[in-house]
């Protein structure tokens, strides 16, 4: 089953990306895509190409999905995301804009999960 609603459609693309299948999370991505990720140009062929490297590095990449909200054209999922079984991760947090029911425009921020820490609550 496609994706249906934004938020559908954010999940399935990080999902997709997580697992490799870098060309069907682009089936996502609309005309003019930019991104915010520091450490690529901004465009969507450059983000593409660190996908497909970064899916090539770690094929056995983890994504859990902790929580997904939505306001309007905005969807923002929360994820611990490893790249691989022994991999503590990190939580990360995308933040999708959509245009016409694609992505337009997309964040990234994420947080190493420490080794220790203080707060009984972890991270997620």
């Amino acid at each position: 089953m496609k994706a249906t609603t934004l938020k559908e459609k954010a999940a399935d693309c990080l999902r997709l990306v997580a697992s490799g299948n870098i060309s069907d999370a682009y089936t996502y991505v609309g005309p003019g895509f930019l991104h915010h990720n520091p450490y690529f140009r901004g465009d969507a062929a450059s983000l593409r190409t660190a996908m497909e490297e970064n899916a090539a590095e770690h094929p056995d990449k983890i994504l859990d999905i902790k929580l997904t909200l939505q306001e309007g054209e905005y969807v923002a999922v929360f994820s611990h995301i490893r790249q691989n079984r022994e991999d503590r991760g990190a939580a990360v947090v995308h933040i999708f804009r959509f245009k016409d029911g694609l992505i337009a425009e997309m964040w990234d921020i994420g947080q190493a999960v420490p080794e220790q820490s203080p707060n009984e609550n972890g991270m997620f």
